[in-house]
């Protein structure tokens, strides 16, 4: 693994491996650091090590230790998840938590669940993902002018974390943002993650008052820092299932937030 601060030559960034970068998924070598904050490596490696929330990590490893029947022969990563993609990512991607046998399985937002088996070929379609899958997290899948993250790096019972362990995680978000200086669009999915977004704001003054941010799906907010807000619903299988939430409403989003971008 890369030592602390040090960035390897590779696109996406696994913690446990290297960091790509690239325009066009092409190779170059590069460190990342946040102005006076922590580089793209350390606050990755800082959300790994997180031990904040003892509810969500005794959960996480119990469901690492039982498993479920289909992936009993599977090794669950069962630690705090951190996100992934271009560090020089123009469009961030927030979620609400890893689901237990998805991201909490595989280490990676996203990745080995119906969520992500909605979300990653419309990434995929527009240029923004490599793969239209995302089954592993050595499965070579990179991101483009994208970075996904969460508002909660630990899987939740009930996909329900605590307003308090929503608090003790914001500190990864106020890093992770810090660290990704080049972010134009913010896309949150659902409103756990918008609300989780608006109270960074709030705490960074960046906003005076959460009730002047409505989410809904499509809902599209200019910031005083010039950042571009926009929401959608979650892609959870309760709502593509039912419907709620369509690959077009989806795809809409995207080209949206790569239009607000500038990512051609």
């Amino acid at each position: 693994m890369a030592a602390l601060g040090e960035v390897r030559n590779l696109q996406i960034y696994h913690p446990w491996d290297t960091l790509i970068l690239a325009r066009d998924f092409s190779l170059r070598a590069k460190t990342i650091t946040a102005p006076d904050g922590l580089s793209v490596l350390q606050v990755q490696q800082t959300i790994i090590a997180c031990e904040r929330c003892a509810r969500l990590r005794e959960y996480c490893r119990g469901i690492g230790e039982t498993r479920r029947r289909s992936y009993r022969d599977q090794e669950y990563w069962a630690k705090p998840v951190p996100g992934f993609g271009d560090p020089r990512a123009r469009i961030l991607v927030l979620g609400l938590a890893p689901g237990a046998h998805g991201a909490n399985r595989t280490g990676r937002p996203f990745t080995g669940d119906g969520s992500g088996d909605f979300m990653y070929p419309v990434l995929y379609e527009l240029g923004l993902a490599s793969k239209p899958q995302a089954i592993s997290r050595d499965d070579g899948l990179r991101l483009r002018k994208l970075w996904i993250g969460s508002v909660v790096r630990c899987a939740p019972p009930g996909d329900k974390p605590t307003p308090q362990e929503v608090r003790n995680c914001s500190v990864h978000l106020a890093a992770e943002v810090e660290a990704l200086s080049k972010v134009r669009v913010v896309v949150c999915l659902g409103k756990i993650a918008w609300d989780g977004y608006l109270a960074h704001l709030l705490q960074q003054g960046t906003i005076e008052r959460r009730s002047a941010y409505v989410f809904g799906h499509g809902a599209e907010y200019k910031l005083s820092n010039g950042t571009v807000l926009l929401g959608s619903y979650h892609p959870s299988l309760r709502n593509t299932n039912t419907g709620r939430l369509n690959r077009p409403m989806f795809l809409r989003i995207f080209v949206r937030a790569m239009e607000v971008a500038g990512i051609g």
